[in-house]
């Protein structure tokens, strides 16, 4: 029998009087309206269940009010962290708390006793980032590291790579300050006999659980050693293995007892966690092998040398990785065309050691035919492409999937001791064959977890109904072979269905006692662990959207990008929810979510909130509601979720057309239209320079612009050239024609008129390597047009830049230029505006960075830079345009950068500059802009001695170090010129 599709039905309204009553209790925002709902109805797994509303407490007083008034109305609550659990731990009805936002300082650090205490809203790489002063870090080291927070992983009990020498999280807990399921609070931490007889005593919650649970415990003493799972990494179940036997040598432990509880028994609001040392070295055997088979068989070998960590990643993944910009230095590691990878990691202080160890695993699987390459890696730089691919497994393969057929998590989770590991993944590959599902396959060998994911359409019930057989016969499978059905990502909503099954019923009804005992009125996090619904309700596609309604786009949403869909929903809805726009330590998505941690402004909570609005019976009229582009205002538009979202989520495209709409039903502002102009603008200013740069000077001016056209008094306007490119070409002696053809200099709307010195340096460098160079000045290419919302006046403009290109350039000749924004705008957004025109397609596919001419030019001697200049011993910093890393990366800047003889280059890890075009200078979004800039880009310039110099591609970038730090920001390109000295 097929399951039913059915339209979900609206969720039931709060109790009356519940927000208020959250509101004069609870210091931290409460949020009950739609969007908001929304936005915390999903986490990353399969399912989706709308909550009553949202509280993000302050303090652990606050989540104490909140819980105490849930349970006077008789509301649940669930406990999130980042959201990234995989089998749906963090969705389900009445009122979520969100710990992430406020809650995430780390309270102390004791390098002595190797301790720290953490509230449980930090983020894991934050405390290792602290710990690391100290030579320590937090051991379980989870692949969402850069995300997930503590209490996320004592939620699941997560383990990570790592989990053969550090094991789980349940292993690094001393101690938790916890809210009870009445709303009083609890010190949990082992206590020897007479503490806990001390504690019993007491006429609370807290003083029931420490008297009845030990007689449960005693009473299933038996059951619990014969029917507990015998494999040790377990993220399933409570755990009544860690309270049997407690006595003298055995305290009774509570603090570790709820660790894998997923919120079901108590909330964590603090932590007093292990630290372990950070080792000083680690190095990589990376063997290659012909196939997945061959590579899980290699594992034992591998074991036997001792590792640190054992990890494989199949061909999907690779293949997958070969797509992305971010991920393109892997191919230059790999040798031939690996069916898999086995990373096997050793970890130490003396380096030759290590490489030692790694030579002998390499030595036994070749005495033993075990794949044909072994990569020895040994440094950082060595390590870093192959790791960075290895570590974003998860998010490559979600990527993969394409419309509504997505790798699903709920077989991915199981483990199997080691020596069963390859004779158990085959019949598991069995099982999947039989039911035609394909997957991909990675994990961690070396405890005998794989994570394998098949792709499944949930909006076709025949294939939910697959999905449920496969789980039921993988669930026996690994029973059979004496495993666990979750080792570290936990029941949820996934597989506690099958709990009763695993354990047997007088142990499941053990547990369901555990239950009563902590929260005997069902109000913490239920349906998780015991007494859960079928794995198949609730199931994000199919329970929770509706078809999507027709709307008409001004983007082409095909062209764009959807995962095998056309409409802006299906790009919307590319969105998998695995967080990794939450990451604010590295890369550059999303530099909102980095300054105000609030979900609505990661990537993730952007894209929730528009398939939310286009589920809508009338979409279009949704697209202009106001809270919906009040979530969408801090977009900055950098793209850089274009590259760095695995899913390839393009929010700035969305949020382009979203404004199109908004513009339609309530007016297009002064201001936007004022930006979409700004080359209009900026060749009026560099005509009736130097008036125009006298409202700079003048206070008053300034305070008006804010007033009457929403421009910050506080940034400094662009300095208008009266000498400007278009006149310097004009009036200028042209040298002799070079041997190297014509290339075509893009003259962008900023570069042209108030920094031409960066155009006329690289016009005179291209002239110098051969090249004849045209000017072409057909217009603007629309990109101030676009991120206004103005796609009718950014297609004309772009229809009329690609004709003159396409006609009035050679079909063969380079487009190039200074600007990343406009340049790459020519590859990407112009084939959305215009569709996939013969014109359109042809001038992108000439679309090239002028660093690569340029380099080209030097290796084969048409350029040649003197091996001393002014820059011989100089250090340069250089901070790459944002669209310049999502569209291509900042790999030529920094080879052409590092063609300059005795110059030092570094490049910063920093995110966007918070300038964005337009959005640094508009009032309400200055003070967001700067402290952006202030989170990485700034503190990194500033460290620097006085005598480094700075490089940065986008005029926006240069205005706002300078304004930001006080330091001039050269273009690379000029850099190159002043190697070369005087003019060519």
């Amino acid at each position: 029998m097929t399951a039913e599709l059915t339209r979900p039905a609206r969720p039931a309204p709060a109790p009356a009087g519940l927000q208020d009553a959250l509101r004069s209790r609870v210091s931290g925002e409460v949020a009950f309206d739609d969007y908001t709902r929304h936005l915390f109805s999903r986490d990353a797994s399969m399912y989706a269940i709308t909550p009553l509303g949202v509280v993000f407490p302050r303090t652990h007083d606050d989540v104490a009010a909140a819980v105490r008034t849930a349970g006077e109305y008789g509301v649940p609550v669930v406990p999130r962290g980042a959201g990234t659990s995989l089998a749906g731990q963090t969705v389900g009805p009445g009122l979520v708390l969100d710990l992430s936002r406020h809650l995430n300082r780390i309270v102390e650090i004791d390098p002595a006793a190797r301790t720290a205490v953490v509230e449980t809203g930090v983020v894991q790489d934050q405390l290792n980032q602290a710990a690391a002063a100290h030579g320590l870090m937090f051991g379980p080291d989870t692949s969402t590291s850069n995300r997930a927070t503590i209490g996320g992983m004592l939620g699941n009990n997560s383990a990570g790579s790592g989990s053969l020498t550090f094991g789980m999280t349940i292993d690094h807990i001393r101690a938790l300050d916890v809210v009870l399921s009445d709303g009083s609070t609890a010190r949990l931490e082992p206590v020897d006999e007479n503490e806990r007889l001390r504690r019993a005593e007491a006429d609370t919650l807290e003083g029931r659980i420490y008297r009845e649970l030990p007689e449960l415990v005693t009473a299933h003493e038996k059951t619990i050693a014969e029917g507990m799972p015998l494999f040790w990494r377990r993220a399933c179940g409570y755990r009544l293995d860690r309270l049997a036997g407690y006595g003298e040598a055995n305290p009774f432990d509570l603090a570790k007892f709820v660790v894998g509880a997923e919120g079901t028994l108590v909330l964590a609001t603090r932590a007093v966690v292990d630290l372990v040392p950070k080792p000083k070295r680690t190095v990589y055997a990376v063997g290659h092998f012909a196939t997945t088979h061959g590579a899980i068989s290699a594992t034992l070998d591998a074991l036997s040398c001792s590792p640190h960590q054992v990890e494989m990643m199949d061909k999907t993944i690779l293949d997958l990785s070969r797509r992305k910009i971010e991920y393109a230095d892997l191919g230059n590691h790999l040798v031939g065309d690996p069916a898999a990878l086995l990373f096997v990691s050793f970890s130490g202080d003396d380096t030759d050691e290590l490489v030692a160890k790694v030579d002998a695993v390499a030595d036994l699987w070749q005495r033993h035919g075990h794949g044909y390459h072994t990569l020895k890696l040994v440094t950082p730089a060595e390590q870093a492409a192959l790791l960075k691919v290895r570590k974003s497994s998860l998010g490559l393969l979600m990527a993969a999937g394409e419309g509504t057929r997505r790798p699903l998590a709920f077989i991915e989770d199981t483990a199997v001791a080691p020596e069963h590991l390859a004779s158990y993944t085959e019949r598991f590959a069995a099982i999947l064959d039989e039911h035609g599902l394909e997957a991909g396959f990675y994990g961690h060998c070396s405890v005998g977890c794989l994570h394998i994911r098949p792709f499944v359409d949930l909006t076709d019930p025949e294939q939910v109904d697959t999905m449920r057989v496969v789980a039921e016969k993988i669930k026996n499978l690994v029973a059979e072979y004496g495993g666990v059905n979750s080792s570290e990502h936990g029941d949820g909503l996934a597989r506690s269905e099958f709990n009763r099954e695993i354990f047997g019923d007088e142990l499941y009804e053990a547990m369901r006692e555990v239950k009563r005992l902590f929260d005997p009125a069902g109000v913490m996090n239920p349906g998780k662990i015991v007494d859960a619904p079928p794995m198949t309700d609730n199931l994000r596609d199919r329970d929770a959207l509706p078809p999507a309604p027709p709307l008409n786009t001004a983007l082409s949403f095909e062209v764009i990008g959807a995962g095998g869909g056309t409409t802006m929903r299906d790009a919307a809805d590319r969105c998998m929810n695995i967080g990794l726009c939450r990451k604010s330590s590295d890369g550059v998505m999303c530099p909102s979510y980095q300054v105000t941690l609030q979900e609505e402004h990661s990537t993730r909570g952007r894209a929730n909130a528009l398939v939310k609005a286009l589920s809508e019976p009338d979409p279009a009229a949704a697209l202009g509601d106001e809270r919906l582009h009040e979530i969408l205002d801090l977009c900055l538009g950098c793209k850089a979720c274009k590259s760095e979202c695995p899913m390839g989520v393009d929010m700035a495209s969305l949020k382009s057309e979203a404004l199109y709409h908004h513009h339609e039903q309530h007016g297009t502002p002064l201001r936007s239209r004022v930006f979409g102009a700004i080359r209009s603008l900026n060749r009026l200013g560099s005509a009736t320079a130097p008036l125009s740069n006298l409202p700079n000077r003048i206070g008053p001016l300034r305070a008006l612009l804010e007033r009457t056209v929403g421009i910050s008094a506080a940034r400094p306007l662009p300095r208008f050239a009266r000498q400007n490119l278009v006149r310097w070409n004009r009036r200028r002696d042209r040298p002799a024609p070079g041997g190297a053809g014509t290339v075509n200099w893009l003259a962008d709307s900023f570069t042209t008129y108030t920094e031409p010195h960066i155009g006329r340096a690289a016009i005179e460098l291209l002239e110098r390597a051969g090249w004849t160079v045209e000017l072409a000045g057909g217009g603007c290419c629309g990109r101030s047009s676009l991120s206004k919302g103005l796609v009718d006046d950014a297609r004309r403009k772009a229809s009329g830049l690609v004709t003159s290109l396409a006609r009035d350039t050679d079909l063969g000749s380079p487009i190039v230029g200074c600007e990343p924004s406009c340049v790459f705008t020519l590859r990407d957004e112009t084939l959305a505006l215009l569709g996939r025109t013969p014109e359109a397609e042809q001038v992108a596919a000439r679309v090239r960075q002028v660093e690569e001419l340029l380099v080209e030019a030097i290796d084969d001697g048409r350029l040649r830079l003197p091996e001393v200049s002014g820059l011989s011993g100089r250090r340069v910093v250089f901070h790459g345009h944002c669209h310049q890393k999502a569209e291509v990366g900042t790999a030529a800047t920094l080879a052409l950068l590092r063609r300059i003889p005795g110059l030092e280059v570094a490049e910063i890890d920093s995110g966007c500059c918070g300038m964005a075009g337009s959005f640094g200078f508009e009032a309400e979004h200055y003070d967001t802009s700067m402290a952006v800039g202030r989170d990485r880009l700034f503190p990194a310039i500033e460290s620097e001695p006085d005598d480094t110099l700075v490089a940065a591609t986008g005029v926006s970038c240069r205005q706002q170090i300078f304004h930001g730090v006080g330091r001039t920001a050269w273009h690379p390109l000029e850099l190159v010129r002043e190697a070369l000295g005087g003019r060519g």
